[in-house]
This record gives structure tokens, C-alpha cells and sequence, in this order.
């Protein structure tokens, strides 16, 4: 039986008394993680561009006996990032709640390189750059204000391998991972704690239908998961909340790749 004086006290996991902001919130990897963000404690702002989703995803947070907001935004756009970020100050104004963002809005496509559109581009670019940097910006500003907060980003698998069509994708996702260790440097002394997850393959609705249409593809992708399988949204709950945590308050700056040992490849 270990003694008293010999015990060390338990990581916190809990997220009690947080307010968590998730970005693209409405469906998929960021309804997941708004829902255990809830039943781990934390009250909620769902962030999406479309305002029905994200009311259902309240109403299930309701259920569960958690509180939420809904912020409609389209997080591309600079002058709706500043709105999130008013409304997200107004409920912080009311109490003073550790705050947490998580950068999860993002587009993604599979497409040949000498196919990609400035469209293609802008729209990649815009949600997945410019939008996670703005919105950890503005919120990001808060945080240094009460000395701590955690930003957790959305990367990928992609930022280190490649593979057909995933130029413009990759790309992205390097960046954030990149964008993750810079603000690190410069807010983990204010801290402010800035992280990633990276992901492989997750079957989201539009990921899985896009599998089913090129098996050879889904295939070649299967092989390199050494656990066997495509991941789920739920196989990132796990790390979303130790990041957003207590239990990580000396985790910063560090891409944490929830990849069904596809990176161990390199």
C-alpha cells in the first residue's frame, strides 16, 4: 500500500468551469468534441456557418445537462471572426472562465495539382489559414489577458506525408502545425498553451462517401494504418480533452498525431 506522504495527486482531466470555443461544430469531428467538451464540464460555444446544425448540437448538450451557445460565422471572413469574438468577450465578461479554443473549421479536397482552381486554393487557404489564425488571434488576446488558455488546432497526417491530390491540403495542414510551434514561442510565457492534433483518414460523412467512390484509394490508404482501421471523430476525443485540460499545463507547442500508427512509417 503506498503511504500518504509517497502519494502524488491524480491528473485533472476535467473541464469544470472552461468555456470551449469549437469551430466547425455543426457535424463531424467538431460535434464530437463539443459534445464530450459538455460532458467533461465545460459550458460550450458552438461556432458553424450554419445555424440549424448547431442548434441541434445544443439541444443535445441540453440533454446531457450542459450549457451552450450558438455563434453563427463564417470563419473565412475577418469581420465575422471579430463578431464570434465579441460574443464569446460578452460571456466571459459575465464570469471570469478559463477559455479554450479549438481550431477544428476547415475544407479539404482531394485534387491533382495541375487541376487546383484559385478557388480551390482560396478556399483551402481561407478557412484553414486565415481562419485559424484570426480566430486564435482575437481569442488569443483574451487568453494573455487572464495569463492562461489553451488553443488546441486541427492538423493532419497530411502536414508530413503526401500522397496524389493532397498538394493544396498538405500545405495547410503543415502550415497549422508550423502556426502551433510559433505561437507556442511567443504565448507559452503568457500562458498561453498552443497545440494540434493531426489526425489520419477520419470517417466523417463526406470522407466516407468519397472513400466509396475510389476504392483502390481507400485501399492504399487502409494499408498504411497499421491499427487496421480508419479512425472515428470519437478516437480524438481522447486527446482534445488531456489538451484542453489541467492534466497538459506543461504541454506546449507539440502536434500530437492520433493516426492509427500511420506516421510511424515517416
Amino acid at each position: 500500500m503506498v503511504s500518504r506522504k509517497n502519494r502524488t495527486s491524480s491528473p485533472d482531466f476535467s473541464l469544470q468551469g472552461r468555456l470551449a470555443v469549437v469551430t466547425g461544430a455543426s457535424a463531424g469531428i467538431g460535434r464530437t468534441l463539443a459534445l464530450g467538451y459538455a460532458q467533461a464540464g465545460a459550458e460550450v460555444v458552438l461556432v458553424s456557418r450554419r445555424r440549424e446544425p448547431l442548434e441541434a448540437v445544443q439541444r443535445s448538450i441540453q440533454a446531457l445537462g450542459g450549457a451552450s451557445h450558438v455563434v453563427n460565422a463564417d470563419l473565412s471572413h475577418l469581420d465575422q471572426i471579430h463578431s464570434m469574438g465579441e460574443q464569446v468577450r460578452a460571456i466571459l465578461a459575465r464570469r471570469k472562465l478559463p477559455l479554450i479554443l479549438v481550431n477544428n473549421a476547415g475544407f479539404g479536397f482531394t485534387q491533382a495539382a495541375l487541376e487546383v482552381s484559385e478557388n480551390d486554393w482560396d478556399r483551402v487557404l481561407d478557412l484553414q489559414l486565415k481562419g485559424t489564425f484570426f480566430c486564435t488571434q482575437t481569442l488569443g488576446k483574451m487568453m494573455i489577458e487572464r495569463g492562461y488558455g489553451k488553443i488546441i488546432n486541427l492538423s493532419s497526417t497530411w502536414s508530413l506525408s503526401t500522397d496524389e491530390g493532397k498538394s493544396v491540403y498538405g500545405l495547410a495542414k503543415a502550415a497549422v502545425s508550423y502556426l502551433t510551434k510559433a505561437l507556442s514561442t511567443e504565448w507559452a510565457p503568457l500562458g498561453v498553451r498552443v497545440n494540434a492534433i493531426a489526425p489520419t483518414t477520419i470517417l466523417s460523412d463526406n470522407t466516407r462517401k468519397s472513400l466509396e467512390e475510389n476504392p483502390a484509394r481507400a485501399k492504399r490508404l487502409l494499408g498504411r494504418i497499421k491499427l487496421g482501421r480508419f479512425g472515428k471523430p470519437e478516437d480524438l476525443l481522447g486527446a482534445a480533452l488531456f489538451l484542453a485540460s489541467p492534466a497538459s499545463d506543461f504541454v506546449s507547442g507539440h502536434t500530437l498525431f492520433v493516426d492509427g500508427g500511420w506516421n510511424a512509417l515517416g
